[in-house]
């Protein structure tokens, strides 16, 4: 593929994206959202004692609202026990009322489950890739490693895809082809767009740029994306006025990598 149609390629495949972001969530996205709101943001603390009791978790919630969520706690699970907090509004006797601060009585233990420890309805999540990027793989994998870039698989990124530590790629195993392929180009993208402009971007600019990457390379060889780098943008609030304002670092990124595997 010549140069100029790479660059046509990618400027098409932006606007694509763009016009999807301005059409608001998807109705995979917005189930996710839901769903994951369901979920507390636990301490500092309760983080590390999840991580102690069960160092692979990934979702933690308690009995009842895994039941709100359709799946239940499996017979003979071991419960993880967290630190919960005790309070209760004051009420206020000279005029009657409650006031709206709660005050803190102290800390109770209750027990949590990870989402492993569960069975029953599958939770929403955003958009997958699908498709077979059949030799494009191998290919991608030389050209990262023609970068300088180390290449590894490691389950202890869980939940993430995979992570990009600059000059070091690690992806979680197990994926699909199609979605291990795409989770590689968006780190790629980070490594070549942000490994040295971390202290100068903010996430929202980084995620936007490398998922618009991940998008543009996968549209090109035919995989499907469906609503998946919609949906990953908009989980850090990405836009198309942002990613149409990032496109010509979008489209050098693409086509560096188009170019390298050969598409």
């Amino acid at each position: 593929m010549k140069s100029e149609d790479v660059k046509q390629l990618a400027t098409n495949a932006i606007e694509t994206l763009a016009a999807a972001l301005d059409a608001g969530k998807s109705e995979d996205l917005k189930r996710y959202l839901a769903a994951i709101g369901r979920f507390h943001r636990y301490s500092l603390h309760n983080v590390m004692l999840i991580a102690l009791q069960k160092p692979m978790a990934s979702h933690v919630a308690g009995f009842h609202t895994w039941k709100k969520l359709g799946r239940v706690v499996r017979k003979g699970e071991k419960a993880i026990f967290i630190l919960a907090p005790m309070v209760r509004t004051k009420r206020n006797t000279q005029r009657e009322e409650h006031d709206t601060n709660p005050v803190l009585l102290g800390f109770r233990g209750c027990g949590v489950f990870d989402y492993s420890q569960t069975e029953g309805c599958e939770l929403p999540s955003v958009g997958r890739v699908a498709g077979d990027p059949s030799e494009y793989q191998e290919r991608l994998t030389q050209f990262v490693a023609a970068q300088g870039i180390a290449l590894s698989y490691d389950r202890a990124i869980h939940p993430a895809r995979g992570s990009s530590e600059g000059g070091k790629i690690t992806l979680l195993p197990g994926m699909s082809p199609a979605e291990n392929f795409a989770t590689l180009v968006h780190e790629l993208g980070h490594e070549l767009l942000h490994r040295a402009e971390r202290a100068t971007t903010t996430k929202r600019q980084r995620e936007t740029e490398a998922e618009a990457v991940a998008f543009v390379v996968c549209h090109a060889i035919g995989l499907e994306t469906g609503t998946a780098s919609q949906d990953y943008i908009q989980l850090y609030n990405g836009d198309a006025k942002l990613l149409l304002d990032r496109l010509e670092r979008v489209r050098s990124a693409a086509s560096q990598i188009l170019d390298g595997i050969g598409s």
